[in-house]
């Protein structure tokens, strides 16, 4: 007997077990990449799509009952909602929470808001905005 007549035809017998292995591992990477992109889709829309209202604070300027909060607010037109703020003392303390609304039909605004405190606060914090 030669080694070439040993040898298995190649093909005769199906796929061998590497290619078979191989097969379903790209069909795996496929199912999970095609997962992974649909979460990724789901939660943008989330954040970026159903996020009617936001804001930034833009500057600050604190005294000894109250913190003046210049915001900037970006909206849908004819969006509702309100933004939190909140200022600590120089010791972390909370000294002042405050929710202030927004509506209309401007998309956005600049606006200074005054946030009444218990004591000096040194900081204005902006702790969300949700919609209505």
């Amino acid at each position: 007997m030669t080694t070439a007549s040993t040898r298995v035809p190649e093909g005769r017998y199906g796929r061998s077990s590497d290619e078979r292995a191989d097969h379903r591992l790209k069909i795996a990477a496929v199912v999970l990449g095609t997962v992974l992109l649909a979460l990724i889709g789901y939660f943008a829309y989330h954040y970026v799509g159903q996020n009617k209202i936001s804001a930034e604070v833009i500057t600050f300027k604190a005294s000894g009952t109250a913190v003046e909060v210049h915001l900037e607010v970006r909206k849908d037109a004819g969006a509702s909602g309100y933004c939190t703020i909140r200022s600590q003392a120089e010791n972390g303390a909370e000294v002042g929470r405050a929710d202030f609304r927004f509506s209309g039909p401007d998309t956005r605004i600049d606006k200074v808001v005054t946030l009444r405190t218990t004591a000096e606060g040194t900081t204005a914090e902006l702790l969300g905005c949700h919609a209505d």
